[in-house]
């Protein structure tokens, strides 16, 4: 039986050099390592309320992918904002901090990026945790359509997208709508993306998640053991989608809550819990 870590290293926020773009993290506890990967228009902020528990018991890494939170934010011309690059991105901050395996968990379009790694660098991924994440196409939201519509798409996404409408996005989804700590996170992670090159950088990240094919694609590939977290009031994503996912990544362990699309928010401490059990199992020592 696996001693809980009681004396945790404080969180540091650090940078790195990865590839084409420089990466700010939170670095927090001792253990085995595991790494943290948020969702779209998010940061490492969405994980603030699983930080002090899964830091007990692992060494916890969580960072703002490029063009996101308090990270690089270079221009498309220069970085490409689809799952390959931000999942080549995180191999080079898992190698920049010295580290040969790490698991990984990953929320929404993050838990696409998890997917990436562990089936194109599998030999660095121990265990894998998704929580929903995007593999299968998802029902069309307003912000997604907009995007796709020429001319108009760009102009309303780089800079009539406002503060409202990105509360709008998040939000609703949350139990814990009307706390006024939720808030102040959404208007933080919205001050982060409305300056030009974020909103540049979240438009062309936009534009790539349409396309999900190459994740179901890479689906076969993977050989980590995995954990597929669901959340059943997750409107965007359908609780079916999450028990195909689980069948199609064989010998998966499905967990659902009783939560919208972000268990780590609406639920931290079931979801800490669970997901401290599962990468345990994969642990020595």
């Amino acid at each position: 039986m696996h001693e809980e870590r009681r004396d945790p290293r404080p969180p540091a926020v650090r940078d790195v050099a990865a590839r084409g773009a420089r990466i700010r993290f939170v670095d927090a506890g001792r253990g085995a390592p595991l790494v943290l990967v948020h969702d779209y228009l998010a940061s490492h902020v969405t994980w603030d309320d699983v930080l002090a528990p899964l830091s007990r018991r692992f060494r916890v890494i969580a960072p703002d992918l490029p063009g996101f939170g308090e990270s690089e934010k270079p221009p498309p011309g220069r970085y490409r904002y689809d799952f390959e690059a931000f999942s080549e991105s995180l191999v080079d901050l898992v190698a920049a901090v010295g580290l040969r395996r790490v698991s990984l968990c990953g929320h929404g379009m993050g838990g696409a990026v998890a997917l990436t790694v562990a089936a194109t660098h599998a030999h660095i991924v121990d265990r894998l945790v998704l929580v929903n994440p995007l593999v299968y196409p998802p029902r069309p939201d307003a912000l997604s359509r907009i995007a796709e519509i020429p001319v108009l798409g760009p102009l309303f996404f780089k800079q009539l997208y406002g503060r409202t409408l990105f509360r709008n996005r998040f939000l609703p989804y949350a139990r814990s709508a009307t706390n006024a700590a939720a808030t102040r996170r959404v208007d933080y992670l919205f001050d982060l993306f409305d300056v030009p090159a974020a909103r540049e950088a979240a438009y062309a990240t936009m534009r790539a998640m349409l396309d999900t094919r190459p994740l179901t694609a890479s689906v076969p590939r993977v050989t980590a053991p995995t954990l597929v977290a669901w959340g059943r009031e997750n409107v965007a994503a359908p609780l079916e989608q999450g028990r195909k996912l689980a069948r199609a990544l064989a010998g998966a362990r499905f967990e659902v809550f009783d939560c919208g699309r972000s268990p780590a928010e609406e639920c931290p401490d079931a979801f800490a819990s669970i997901v401290t059990a599962f990468l345990a199992e994969g642990t020595v020592g």
